[in-house]
């Protein structure tokens, strides 16, 4: 694990409390955003835990407009989003599957089914023309305003130097009228114009053409002009959800993913876990077997250097020596690598770093890793124990990836080639850590402590219908 890096008011206060000593009971000191707790435990005198989490940690007090998380519900799950009508965005991040899709790297547009029941399909027949290379991330928590970037490289993240106050793959060509209300609503501007995941190729319709040539402004005008007609059944939702909507001729695709993000940070908000019970007072929310791995988690183990803060990410990015599995981004002279962080900051230290996902219903959110090379929790637990030597032992019968005969050739043409492997080695900034099996048995107990009940049954997630009259199904 990497080294903590302690505000050193933090740092003055833990070591006042070491010098006093181990108490017999474990107690907390709060302070504005952090609490420091003090173990029984002779093995840890103190680790930091976060403060709760509340109301004013989500955009609008964790309370948007009805109205437009009603219409954000219809158009997550509307193919008329899509160059050909054949996906949605909830396709890869569903509420059956945990708002994710189950896979190792997405079935993109062209694909049939949902889940790990998706199918690749052939080229000939309109299938996908390739894996989308990273794995679907999960929405849950989104609507936290500490999350402030987006993606697995970040390449959306709030600038307020921006003149959009976003920097994105759109630079200045990100809408500024109407505004984005927030950082994931200009993530919901991105996927509509992949050919891979959404918009489909350039021969197959007009937005497809566009997302080929590169062309993000069209594409957004081309479904805005969808949006607006009256066919489509949207106006009406849309005039009641905006203030600044009187025509169908106001609607503008802005309008469509700042409701998008309304309903994704509302519906799939998760802050009544266990561990949010315990740290809002209620001492026996936790196991005893999980209370000991919390102990490690914010102690021995080191998992709390990266997975820190009140929804367990530092929000920054780190190179832990992840498995490259599936298509790569074309980077390196493979053509299959994926230089992660360093395709957004040109800065070659960032080469392999990924963005430290959320650890809130981790449990629910697999496979894991930005290529979802881990099918099981303990797995990618056990790979951060041990980043490297998990690295280049990597088991490949681990991936969940659909079997079409030319994406099976490249998945692991990284990880066969060891010169390859030893560059993601090298890169890594994780250390072994050392831990008896009992121990990440308690390890795994508190982890799945972070599960939030409420996110168990997500099926009232899923409209009966959409506005457009398109099938849901996939």
């Amino acid at each position: 694990m990497t080294t903590a890096r302690i505000p050193i008011s933090i740092l003055a206060l833990s070591v006042c409390l070491l010098f006093a000593g181990v108490w017999a009971t474990a107690a907390v000191a709060q302070r504005d955003d952090v609490a420091i707790v003090v173990s029984e435990e002779p093995a840890i005198s103190q680790w930091l835990l976060p403060r709760p989490v509340s109301d004013e940690d989500y955009y609008d007090e964790g309370q948007p407009d009805p109205l437009k998380v009603e219409l954000g519900e219809l158009l997550f799950y509307d193919k008329l989003l899509s160059g050909n009508k054949n996906i949605s965005c909830a396709t890869c991040h569903h509420a059956l599957t945990d708002t994710g899709d189950g896979l190792s790297l997405p079935v993109g547009e062209g694909g049939r089914g949902l889940g790990v029941t998706r199918a690749p399909g052939t080229v000939e027949t309109g299938g996908i023309h390739g894996r989308v290379p990273r794995n679907a991330p999960p929405v849950f928590n989104l609507g936290a305003k500490e999350f402030e970037r987006m993606f697995h490289d970040g390449r959306a993240e709030v600038d307020p130097t921006q003149p959009s106050g976003f920097r994105s793959p759109a630079g200045d060509l990100l809408p500024t009228d109407p505004d984005l209300d927030n950082i994931l609503a200009v993530q919901a501007m991105f996927p509509v114009t992949s050919p891979d995941e959404m918009a489909g190729q350039s021969s197959e319709s007009d937005i497809g053409q566009a997302a080929t040539a590169g062309n993000l402004v069209e594409v957004w005008r081309l479904l805005a002009e969808r949006l607006r007609d009256g066919e489509n059944n949207y106006v009406d939702l849309f005039v009641a959800a905006f203030d600044d909507i009187y025509t169908a001729a106001d609607i503008e695709f802005v309008h469509a993913g700042n409701a998008i993000a309304a309903f994704e940070a509302f519906a799939w908000r998760a802050d009544n876990s266990p561990f949010d019970r315990f740290l809002r007072g209620d001492k026996t929310a936790l196991s005893l077997r999980a209370q000991r791995g919390m102990r490690l988690f914010y102690g021995a183990a080191g998992c709390a250097e990266c997975h820190a803060g009140p929804f367990q990410t530092d929000q920054d990015f780190h190179c832990m020596a992840m498995p490259q599995i599936g298509p790569g981004k074309g980077d390196g002279a493979s053509g299959h690598e994926d230089f992660g962080r360093e395709r957004v900051t040109g800065e070659e230290a960032d080469r392999f770093c990924f963005r430290t996902l959320t650890l809130r219903n981790v449990a629910l959110t697999g496979p894991w890793g930005h290529t979802g090379a881990y099918n099981t929790l303990r797995a990618i637990v056990e790979h951060m124990l041990d980043p490297v030597e998990s690295l280049v032992t990597y088991d490949q019968s681990q991936a969940v990836l659909p079997s079409r005969e030319d994406l099976d050739a490249v998945d692991f043409m990284v990880q066969d080639d060891p010169d390859l492997v030893a560059d993601i080695a090298v890169s890594c900034e994780g250390e072994t850590v050392s831990l008896r099996p009992r121990q990440v048995d308690n390890l795994m107990e508190f982890i799945q402590a972070l599960t939030d009940p409420w996110s168990l049954d997500l099926r009232d997630d899923v409209p009966e219908s959409v506005p457009s009259g398109l099938v849901i199904a996939d």
